[in-house]
């Protein structure tokens, strides 16, 4: 799969809104925001259809991914969008990892911890945004994502030294960044002592 998916998906409480463009998506955010309630909202759909009272507009199939036989079923799907939740323990594991390296379907994983062994974008971790202000008399909840970290705005840093906590690949990869003396603090205990000296002179 490749190119940008819009996903609507709604009941008549909720109303989630997603675009997903990368093969891994991750979605984050405090309790209470939605999260697991968009995970079940597709089971539901995924196992009743339209008469879940749930409804699922994307061009690709979505389905959730749990615990239950996850590999055999990872292995049978293609061309999908899977949506899986941080109580998956499959996750962290390497064999997850290496699946997801070979697939040919979209990932959207809510977790709020870091996934080190999957290759994912910074530009592809998503907050869940509640906004309980369109129509009012029903109450009606609309969710959206947001970027959580935005690295559209670049804009050149000159800085006069660079301290770095060690002496080994940090301070070596910013003597190479950066066209100004670096030096190592020795530790990161030194760190506010060395800065202090930098700047008193």
């Amino acid at each position: 799969m490749i190119g940008k998916y819009e996903i609507e998906i709604y009941n008549n409480r909720v109303h989630y809104f997603l675009t997903v463009k990368r093969n891994i998506t991750i979605l984050q955010g405090n309790s209470a925001t939605g999260k697991t309630e968009l995970i079940r909202l597709i089971g539901d759909y995924e196992q009743n259809g339209m008469s879940s009272g749930v409804t699922v507009r994307s061009e690709v199939r979505c389905t959730v991914l749990t615990n239950i036989d996850w590999k055999l079923r990872l292995n049978a799907l293609h061309g999908t969008i899977i949506f899986i939740d941080e109580t998956a323990g499959f996750i962290k594991s390497k064999e997850f990892a290496e699946c997801v390296r070979g697939s040919d379907n979209y990932f959207v994983i809510v977790t709020r911890d870091d996934l080190s062994q999957l290759p994912y974008s910074i530009e592809e971790i998503y907050g869940l945004r509640t906004d309980t202000s369109k129509y009012q008399v029903f109450r009606k909840v609309y969710n959206e994502t947001y970027k959580l970290y935005n690295t559209d705005t670049v804009r050149p840093i000159k800085p006069d030294m660079v301290i770095t906590e060690d002496s080994n690949s940090g301070h070596q990869c910013f003597e190479q960044i950066f066209d100004c003396p670096c030096e190592t603090a020795g530790g990161k205990s030194n760190v506010y002592d060395k800065i202090r000296k930098a700047c008193i002179g």
